[in-house]
């Protein structure tokens, strides 16, 4: 079993070889949000309250920032956290349940795997929202879970090539919604 570090690197730099990989892995939908996406998840909600201590909290389509106590930087957190932890179980069942009319399988586990490790970009951009002006690095970075998503689906939800760049543009789109969903709260 690989550690979460050498999975999130082998998913990052080696996408195509490590779906293969993950594709034929018996794993429990438990041990992937336990060892992989509770953790990750993590990077964000917490740069992002430190950041606010330290820096302030930005001010919506300004440049300007206002204090932040510790109750709201860790509330503001906790809600980033579970916002985060939604959008994957979001992701994971808009995967699954649109593979079949694709001519793919409906599989929650494949589907689950696939929203987690396309999702990791994310969780590790979410690292520069310890200071609100890189928060266009951290999405610059974000977007190759795009691409990530366009390896991984057709791969692990069984797709006919002929169906797979249809389903990867839905998901994908669903995918960018539920982002910008998420971010409109975690961005500011």
């Amino acid at each position: 079993m690989e550690t979460m570090a050498s999975r999130a690197r082998s998913v990052l730099f080696e996408p195509r070889t490590t779906f293969r990989e993950v594709e034929s892995e018996f794993t429990k939908p438990g041990a992937i949000w336990g060892k992989y996406i509770l953790p990750l998840a993590a990077i964000g909600p917490i740069a992002g309250a430190i950041g606010r201590l330290v820096f302030g909290q930005r001010i919506a389509l300004t440049t300007l920032t206002s204090s932040v106590s510790i109750s709201d930087a860790i509330t503001w957190a906790i809600i980033s956290y579970l916002l985060a932890l939604a959008a994957v179980f979001v992701l994971t069942q808009v995967i699954s349940l649109l593979a079949p009319g694709f001519g793919g399988q409906k599989n929650d586990v494949q589907a689950l795997k696939v929203a987690a490790y396309a999702s990791t970009p994310v969780w590790l951009a979410g690292a520069f929202s310890v200071y609100a002006r890189l928060v266009l690095v951290g999405v610059i970075v974000s977007a190759y879970s795009l691409f990530l998503l366009y390896v991984g689906l057709p791969i692990l939800m069984k797709v006919p090539q002929d169906r797979s760049m249809g389903y990867t543009a839905v998901v994908i789109i669903a995918a960018v919604v539920i982002f910008l969903l998420v971010s409109t709260y975690t961005l500011f």
